[in-house]
């Protein structure tokens, strides 16, 4: 008999499931609510909420609508996005993550004091990813973006530096741009660092490595967009190489199936938790066949 596991971690981290039940909850009563951008970077969610209600816009949409109500997701917004609600009337249900919320207020904090123009303010992201569009908003999008770590080495070291991250972020190649930076920077500036990664998302990382060598096949459940979700994949794929990247019960391949006695389901602060029960239930089906 082939062992089946859920992986108890996996699932939304609480700013995504904090978000769903706003909407959820607005959407019980019947009005029509909008989210700007995908609520979560899941197309399975998205489209069970768009069933219930839920009209995804863009930011050009946005500027056009008027009088309405708009879900921010856990993600953030910069602060333009604020501005143009107060202009066109539009009541702004705010489902920013804490986590991110802080963030934001300390890089506008770190932008504003003293003079931009000695300082490089740095952040270690997905450029172009939601949560940093909303973080570069907080600095006049002044910000420098760093993706990898070897980007560290583009930066002017005879400028002080104030580096944060995106918070769903590698904690380990975090700590590769600081040593960098420290190695390079000049005697003349300073340079403050600031570990702004959520620790329910970086406390995963152990947790599931533990749980992907325990199986002799794993199905990690994501969206194809999520930034956090290509990092927990490939934190299993270094503990073993018999992980697979799916994005719903149609990408289960099973012929993967001959010759194991352990499966391993897990998935990213994005996936919701009835997508990978979903998965399971395939799973045994195709077993039993």
């Amino acid at each position: 008999m082939i062992k089946i596991e859920i992986d108890k971690g996996s699932g939304f981290c609480f700013g995504v499931v904090t978000a769903i039940h706003k909407a959820e909850e607005e959407l019980a009563k019947g009005e029509t609510l909008y989210c700007l951008g995908d609520i979560v970077h899941n197309n399975r969610e998205v489209e069970r909420l768009k069933a219930m209600g839920l009209i995804t816009i863009n930011h050009e949409e946005f500027k056009r609508l008027k009088n309405v109500k708009v879900l921010l997701r856990a993600h953030g917004e910069p602060p333009e996005t604020y501005e143009t609600a107060r202009k066109n009337n539009i009541e702004i249900i705010d489902a920013t993550c804490p986590v991110v919320l802080q963030l934001q207020k300390r890089i506008k904090q770190s932008f504003l004091n003293g003079e931009p123009q000695d300082k490089q303010i740095v952040i270690y992201g997905k450029n172009g990813h939601a949560e940093v569009l909303g973080l570069v908003g907080q600095t006049d999008r002044k910000a420098i973006v760093i993706e990898k770590a070897e980007e560290a080495r583009l930066l002017d070291f005879n400028k002080s530096i104030r580096l944060f991250s995106q918070t769903t972020k590698s904690l380990d190649e975090f700590q590769e741009i600081v040593s960098y930076i420290k190695e390079h920077i000049s005697p003349e500036s300073t340079f403050e660092y600031y570990d702004t990664i959520c620790r329910q998302v970086a406390n995963r990382m152990p947790k599931l490595r533990e749980f992907a060598s325990s199986h002799d096949l794993i199905f990690f459940v994501s969206g194809k967009k999520s930034s956090n979700g290509k990092i927990l994949f490939d934190e299993c794929l270094k503990v073993n190489p018999n992980s697979h990247l799916i994005d719903g019960e149609e990408d289960i391949n099973p012929a993967l199936l001959c010759n194991i006695s352990s499966i391993g389901i897990c998935g990213a602060t994005s996936t919701p938790k009835w997508l990978m029960e979903q998965i399971y239930h395939r799973i045994r089906a195709l077993i039993n066949e």
